[in-house]
């Protein structure tokens, strides 16, 4: 009986496209949305998994700034009011310091965002 079942709820899942839908997502990049204030990032830290696609969307809330990631040779420019895409693959495991890369104010050498790449 619980073969059965099993096999149904199978079955409906590929008929209505919910596995298809499943396996495309995991193709994707994910998608995390950063903002971008005087003087931090939220959030403030970030984990990713080494070798999944990732696009940070960083909007800047007041004025332009900028984030940089030298060890991983990422650098997106944001300017005021809007938002940039840095897409990218992490290919290594670690903790990353990203530092706004646009003077921004006095706040701006303490503006960072951390990001935690892990297996």
């Amino acid at each position: 009986m619980k073969k059965k079942l099993m096999l149904m709820l199978l079955v409906f899942a590929m008929a209505s496209g919910t596995w298809n839908r499943a396996a495309h997502a995991q193709g994707s990049p994910r998608q995390i949305e950063v903002t971008a204030k005087r003087f931090a990032y939220a959030p403030g830290e970030i984990t990713l998994k080494k070798g999944e696609p990732v696009v940070l969307l960083i909007k800047s809330a007041d004025v332009a700034h900028g984030l940089r990631f030298r060890e991983l040779n990422l650098d997106a420019k944001i300017d005021k009011g809007g938002t940039a895409r840095l897409s990218f693959t992490p290919d290594k495991t670690g903790d990353f310091v990203g530092h706004c890369s646009v003077f921004c104010g006095s706040g701006h050498g303490e503006m960072t965002l951390m990001l935690h790449v892990v297996e």
